[in-house]
């Protein structure tokens, strides 16, 4: 009984526990499930999955990625100062800030790949690096239109109208950042469940001795992992910027959680057992719907990281005994 009881939960828990909150949120606010509402949560979850779907890419390699955080917020400043500092064209504002994560994506590769740090310590250390470098490059201060230099003088350029609509536009009344989420989502699934590719990744992950043994280069698996989770990193701190007008510091700090959650919320979806687009994105609307609800019954900001830790120990804990069940 016992047995059958920790299958369901694993298999149906968090679809249960959100028809719970969504049915709980919409008896004690009216307005919780207005469509205006429920495109806001799809719209502030859509950064929140671009991440995790990066992390997805590392934890399914049988790594971890903790660096996906500092990267974005690298990722977020650059792509202000390119519009407010130096008045560049829009595709070097959109092109520029994705080759940083590539190559945030290849640093962390070389720490683990070549010289053999453990994942974990190689991620925390270049997010230090890389969180320094943005601190570095902006002089400590958030980036927005005609700021105050501290050169001197005031910064010349401004946020072009067509990149703000990448994160506040609409396209058949749906929320374009929104658009973007569903069609990465999608692609992700189709690769890592439809493609070649996909299939190495899991093997990778799942024994690398013998997927190395059947002539799959180990290593080079890796590093497209982590480049993946860099460029995904990139895309969540443009889309950031595009939604709220500027370059704030630190930004994907706060996020870094939130994504990690998502992972492992996703891990359990529908006894998937493993790192998945679908779950990710399923996982991330949880928490998206969570943290709404409860801005909606005012429960103060500094509670929220309450709730993050218990979903993510929630989740791990599932996670983990199931593991070890099947151990």
């Amino acid at each position: 009984m016992n047995g059958t009881l920790f299958k369901f939960s694993f298999r149906y828990g968090a679809i249960v526990v959100m028809a719970i909150v969504l049915v709980y949120f919409s008896l004690v606010n009216g307005k919780f499930f207005s469509y205006g509402n429920l495109s806001d949560i799809l719209r502030s979850i859509s950064i929140v999955t671009l991440l995790a779907l990066g992390v997805t890419f590392t934890l399914i390699v049988d790594g971890f990625d903790l660096s996906v955080g500092s990267t974005m917020s690298l990722s977020t400043v650059i792509t202000a100062s390119l519009m407010v500092w130096y008045q560049w064209p829009l595709w070097i504002v959109l092109l520029l800030p994705i080759a940083v994560g590539i190559a945030v994506g290849i640093f962390n590769s070389i720490l683990i790949v070549k010289i053999g740090i453990p994942d974990l310590l190689a991620t925390l250390g270049a997010m230090y690096i890389v969180s320094g470098i943005q601190s570095t490059y902006t002089d400590g201060y958030s980036v927005y239109s005609h700021m105050p230099m501290t050169t001197g003088g005031t910064a010349p350029g401004e946020f072009y109208n067509s990149f703000l609509w990448i994160g506040q536009g609409e396209l058949f009344k749906i929320p374009f950042p929104v658009i973007i989420m569903i069609l990465f989502v999608i692609l992700v699934y189709l690769v890592l469940n439809h493609t070649r590719w996909g299939r190495i990744l899991y093997m990778t992950g799942g024994n690398s001795e013998a997927a190395r043994l059947s002539g799959i280069n180990v290593n080079k698996v890796k590093l497209l992992a982590y480049t993946i989770s860099g460029i995904f990193a990139s895309l969540a701190g443009i889309l950031f910027t595009a939604r709220v007008g500027s370059g704030q510091i630190d930004s994907g700090a706060a996020m870094l959680m939130e994504a990690v959650a998502s992972v492992f919320v996703g891990f359990s979806f529908l006894g998937a057992g493993k790192p998945n687009a679908i779950g990710t994105f399923f996982g991330a609307a949880l928490i998206g719907i969570l943290l709404n609800g409860l801005t909606m019954l005012n429960l103060p900001y500094y509670a929220f990281d309450i709730i993050k830790g218990s979903v993510l120990v929630l989740a791990l804990a599932v996670t983990y005994l199931q593991i070890k069940k099947k151990a």
